[in-house]
């Protein structure tokens, strides 16, 4: 089955620097696009970035230049560095992949304070 498990959220101060990964297992990763979402407290779930099956990334407005979203199909891995973080950037950030369903990790938290 799909899973994805998010790893490297934390408290980082305003300009600050983060680096998200995402283990993908139970499908083929390699030939699927994949996407980093993020959720503040009482806010809807945003999309943050995308990436295609051959590398070809997608971002918010509100992440571009400061983001980068990558992947490694030979690890099976997702990423998502965050450079000049804001409080603003506060959320639980979730890795996901649409098949014939949503699929969605269990979040990590990632708080921009000082």
């Amino acid at each position: 089955q799909v899973q994805l498990v998010e790893s490297g959220g934390g408290l980082v101060q305003p300009g600050g620097s983060l680096r998200l990964s995402c283990a993908a297992s139970g499908f083929t990763f390699s030939i699927w696009a994949m996407d980093w979402y993020r959720q503040a407290p009482g806010k809807q779930r945003d999309l943050v970035a995308s990436i295609t099956s051959k590398g070809v990334p997608n971002y918010a407005d509100a992440v571009k230049d400061r983001f980068t979203i990558s992947r490694d199909n030979t690890k099976n891995m997702l990423y998502l560095q965050m450079n000049s973080l804001r409080p603003e950037d506060t959320a639980v950030y979730y890795c996901h992949i649409k098949r014939s369903q949503h699929y969605w990790g269990q979040g990590t938290q990632v708080t921009v304070s000082s």
